[in-house]
């Protein structure tokens, strides 16, 4: 639990904001999450890197995926951790908006065939409509996910909109850890 009771003071610190602002789903909040200073800081990111492979190990996942930007750091760096220790994983990004350029995906890195266990990351989730992107898109391939992980939850509907898709979210803190 030291790392966690670590992880949580540096997102305090660095991380988390009581302000006023415009959230991406369009709603107005008083508190700001910038995970990005965390999942992009060498502590911070070892840190939830850990935390998230404990929990890929336990459960058998085998390929990891999410939405960028929220999610390109800690996929990259459990991909970089799951070799290290040994341990077979595929990851990919799911882009915003297909590209119109080059190979014009929508989706970079290995896609997950049917065999696959699924864990959709992301960094901070609110209403959780950029997991259901990303889920929408692999159920229409025939992809089963096992479940979405994130940093913090702000516990704004996401883990509701999930469990009507009989999809589990795991949140490493919610926003009431945070206050």
């Amino acid at each position: 639990m030291k790392r966690l009771h670590k992880l949580l003071n540096l997102i305090k610190k660095k991380a988390f904001f009581k302000k006023k602002v415009k959230l991406s789903s369009g709603r107005i909040s008083n508190y700001y999450i910038d995970a990005r200073l965390i999942t992009l800081d060498s502590e911070g990111l070892w840190l939830i890197t850990k935390t998230i492979f404990s929990f890929i190990k336990k459960n058998k996942i085998t390929c990891v995926g999410g939405p960028t930007l929220g999610a390109d750091p800690i996929i990259g760096a459990l991909l970089l951790y799951s070799k290290m220790r040994g341990y077979k994983l595929k990851g990919f990004i799911v882009r915003k908006e297909r590209k119109s350029h080059g190979m014009k995906r929508l989706i970079e890195g290995e896609f997950p065939d049917k065999k696959d266990k699924v864990l959709i990351i992301d960094d901070v989730v609110t209403t959780g409509n950029s997991l259901l992107k990303v889920i929408e898109i692999l159920k229409r391939k025939g992809i089963k996910i096992f479940g979405c992980c994130c940093i913090v939850d702000r516990q704004e509907g996401a883990q509701e909109l999930l469990e009507k898709k009989k999809i589990p979210l795991f949140s490493i803190f919610t926003l009431s850890d945070l206050k």
